[in-house]
């Protein structure tokens, strides 16, 4: 924290300070009863802070200074549409074009969906956004500001991003796993997440394919990690954001070798989670949805075990040890 420099107090100095103290008070007073940024301009902020705002900091206030909090809010209902209508696009095109020599990279290459086909599972996707994902970002927003989510500044620096980002994925891994397991028990599946084992090979745009009831109780896990470890707005869209994103990648069907989660430690990854589709109901492992470390130490790690009959990265199937099945 910045210590003040110690000079004799004049009258003069006593009535700049004291206007100073006013002004901090005053933009406090106005933060504690508006949902906007209490600062009416850069000067203001940079006051408040008793430094120079940085180039972000600037961009952020430019952007944000006269929005509502709950408008910032609602801009993850942007951000979910863009990432499920834009990233699994050049799987789309990958998938058409598999005789280019994409082929040896799809885990399940026997499997091959056309375009209208993926274009369905598209539709049935915007159709659970639009009535349930949507409405749910626009009536959760009184639990974003309970939880202590900010959008003031100063901003985050990018060391505290990268850490509360860590916290959030092991948060919602560890509970997922949890969740993902109850599901895979008989009334769990029957009931709801069968229909997100509808693809027994996945493609990216299956990733939010599944249950409207599935849909909410998973996004607990997503909010837990915000809950306990609060932080900037900015954040709070990078973590919705990314964990999307690595939910399609997890879905994509292919497993490439130049893909940069490869060098994240105990990352799951396509090739096993694809597995765990391809076991479908009746599976007993790789309940991960990030990481693998809980199914490896609550022993459902059978991806090592699970071996293609036709080899690694050219067969269509695989062979499914029993241990992986539940009996009935």
């Amino acid at each position: 924290m910045l210590q003040p420099i110690p000079f004799k107090r004049t009258p003069a100095s006593f009535d700049c300070n004291k206007s100073t103290n006013t002004t901090i008070t005053r933009l406090r007073h106005r933060r504690r009863n508006t949902e906007m940024l209490p600062f009416n301009t850069i000067h203001e902020a940079a006051t408040f802070l008793g430094r120079n705002l940085t180039v972000a900091e600037t961009l952020w206030f430019n952007y944000s200074a006269k929005k509502s909090d709950y408008y910032l809010y609602c801009h993850n209902i942007l951000f979910l549409f863009l990432i499920f209508s834009v990233v699994p696009l050049p799987l789309v095109v990958v998938e058409m074009m598999r005789s280019l020599g994409f082929d040896k990279y799809k885990i399940q290459p026997k499997v091959s969906l056309s375009l209208s086909e993926m274009f369905k599972c598209y539709k049935d996707v915007m159709r659970m956004f639009v009535l349930v994902v949507g409405p749910l970002q626009l009536v959760s927003y009184p639990s974003i500001k309970m939880i202590g989510i900010r959008t003031g500044l100063p901003l985050p620096s990018v060391w505290e991003i990268l850490v509360q980002l860590a916290v959030y994925f092991m948060i919602e891994d560890y509970t997922n796993y949890w969740i993902h397991r109850f599901l895979h028990g008989k009334w769990g599946y029957e009931k709801i997440h069968r229909v997100h084992h509808e693809y027994t090979a996945p493609i990216g745009f299956a990733a939010p394919y599944a249950h409207w009831l599935e849909v909410l109780i998973l996004g607990i896990p997503s909010f837990l990690g915000p809950a306990i470890v609060p932080g900037h707005m900015i954040t709070f869209w990078l973590w919705i954001a990314l964990r999307q994103i690595e939910a399609i990648e997890t879905h994509s069907g292919y497993d490439f070798p130049w893909t940069p989660t490869r060098f994240i430690p105990f990352y799951g990854g396509a090739d096993y989670h694809d597995y765990h589709h391809y076991v479908g109901g009746q599976s007993q492992s790789n309940f991960a949805s990030v990481f693998t470390y809980c199914d490896f130490i609550y022993g459902t790690d059978k991806l090592k075990e699970a071996t293609r009959i036709d080899g690694a990265q050219n067969g269509g199937s695989y062979f499914v040890p029993t241990q992986d099945l539940k009996s009935e």
